[in-house]
């Protein structure tokens, strides 16, 4: 990727920077590396995923997260919410991969909870109940933010198969962030999500207005549909245009469709 005058300074700098491997998250299940990205005077710290670590999917082509990792944030930034952090598809130590800016999360942010009351409280949205032990429930509840209802929107769109809570980075300052879309962008109805809250209900006038938007940028021959054309495939492409068009005409947040597990395992 050669720099342009609209290149975002962090995705310049991750494309273009030396990638330095200094650890690895060992509780993911593909190869996941953290390194430190520099390049012209500047430095952060960054996730490098590499396709050959990654594990195969029966119901995924293999070699394909990471490219879809990188469409769902083009598909962020196409939304102007800015959910998913800068993400570029490069080579590395590892061979090719994906490369994501590191997000510290503010460990005093709270998105999910269990409560032992029968209805989530003011600022909270149920999702259903869990199992605590053998003799005992609670219920799984999520915040009602804006933020993480945009998030619901572009899991919907991208067709998320794993929204656990662990990929909810809540930065200091209010931002949110949403990580690991490489089980996304399938042609089927993949959804599964914690956030089920707002299942049903009446999408906001925002939502409906960046859908809006978002249906003229993946019409083809747009900058944002050939984009997508590099990292998927033409029915893939074609399916989230579809479900673009299918919010717009229901204005409702989707259901669960009782074809597919609605939670993924584990929740976090």
């Amino acid at each position: 990727m050669s720099s342009s005058p609209s290149t975002p300074p962090d995705v310049e700098l991750l494309a273009l920077g030396e990638l330095t491997v200094r650890g690895r998250v060992r509780e993911a299940s593909n190869a996941v590396l953290y390194c430190s990205v520099a390049h012209e005077g500047r430095e952060a710290a960054c996730v490098y995923k590499p396709v050959a670590g990654e594990q195969p999917l029966w119901d995924f082509p293999d070699g394909t997260l990471a490219q879809r990792e990188v469409a769902a944030y083009e598909i962020s930034e196409a939304t102007g919410w800015g959910l998913v952090p800068p993400t570029v598809l490069r080579d590395g130590p590892y061979g090719e991969g994906m490369v994501q800016l590191w997000i510290e999360a503010d460990p005093e942010a709270r998105l999910l909870a269990l409560t032992e009351d029968e209805e989530a409280g003011e600022g909270w949205k149920a999702v259903g109940p869990a199992q605590i032990d053998a003799d005992r429930t609670a219920l799984l509840v999520h915040a009602d933010t804006p933020e993480l209802r945009r998030l619901a929107v572009l899991d919907a769109v991208i067709n998320n198969g794993d929204r656990k809570g662990g990929h909810l980075l809540p930065a200091p300052g209010g931002r949110l962030y949403g990580i690991d879309h490489g089980v996304t962008f399938h042609v089927d109805d993949k959804l599964r999500t914690l956030l089920w809250g707002w299942a049903g209900e009446e999408l906001p006038a925002e939502a409906a207005g960046v859908l809006e938007g978002l249906g003229r940028s993946l019409a083809p021959g747009e900058p944002l549909a050939t984009r997508l054309a590099e990292l998927l495939t033409g029915a893939e492409v074609a399916a989230v245009r579809a479900r673009v068009e299918a919010l717009r005409a229901t204005g409702r947040h989707p259901e669960p469709s009782g074809q597919w597990p609605a939670i993924p395992w584990p929740p976090v």
